[in-house]
């Protein structure tokens, strides 16, 4: 699986599509009973793309889990659903040679979802995403890694992420259907958070 990560990196210069700008102080569309609990990134193993700037392990961990809690802290159910997101592989475009060698940058992860009352993963597999900075972070004909810094390439992919994992999740509406008889779930720091080894499947970490 690390193989396909590094090929996917190496003709990964294709960037998701993403929209114009959205007002996140704005509460969303209510999805179901969904609120987020814990919201754990991990990157002890990540693959680095070919000539990809780098940045330290809590770097990139810290700035996935903000963007994220950023969109998705947004939904106020009355459940609560926990996150477990591997990076599992990662460019940060440097800098090359205008026209000929435009670099990007590109992140993949594997998510997985956990309800909090029975401990279970919600999907079958870990869900695999890959994001590009987005067209409108692109820069025609010079690429991000000849005017951006590797910190500001990492937020554009995190916020990138952060979407694709909201509209996967509002792809499947089942997981947080509504129940009126469960009082409100409370969130701590001492809620139990989904073991690391049950984030993703396993061959997705070989």
């Amino acid at each position: 699986m690390r193989r396909a990560i590094v090929i996917l990196l190496a003709g990964a210069i294709l960037a998701a599509c993403t929209a114009e700008p959205e007002d996140l102080s704005l509460a969303p569309e209510p999805l179901g009973d969904f609120r987020l609990g814990h919201n754990i990134a991990i990157a002890d193993n990540v693959v680095l793309g070919p000539f990809s700037r780098e940045l330290s392990e809590q770097a990139l961990e810290t700035e996935l889990q903000n963007a994220v809690a950023k969109r998705l802290r947004r939904y106020d159910g009355d459940g609560l659903y926990h996150l477990g997101i591997v990076l599992g592989g990662l460019v940060l475009a440097q800098p090359g040679i205008p026209v000929v060698y435009a670099p990007q940058s590109v992140m993949i992860l594997d998510v997985s979802v956990f309800d909090n009352v029975t401990q279970q993963r919600l999907n079958p597999e870990a869900k695999r995403i890959q994001v590009g900075e987005g067209f409108r972070n692109m820069v025609p004909f010079l690429g991000s890694g000849l005017v951006r810094e590797a910190d500001v390439q990492l937020a554009n992919l995190s916020q990138s992420a952060a979407r694709e994992i909201e509209d996967w999740l509002n792809e499947n509406p089942e997981w947080f259907i509504a129940k009126p008889e469960r009082a409100r779930v409370p969130f701590t720091i001492s809620t139990p958070a989904p073991t690391v080894v049950n984030m993703v499947d396993e061959e997705a970490t070989n």
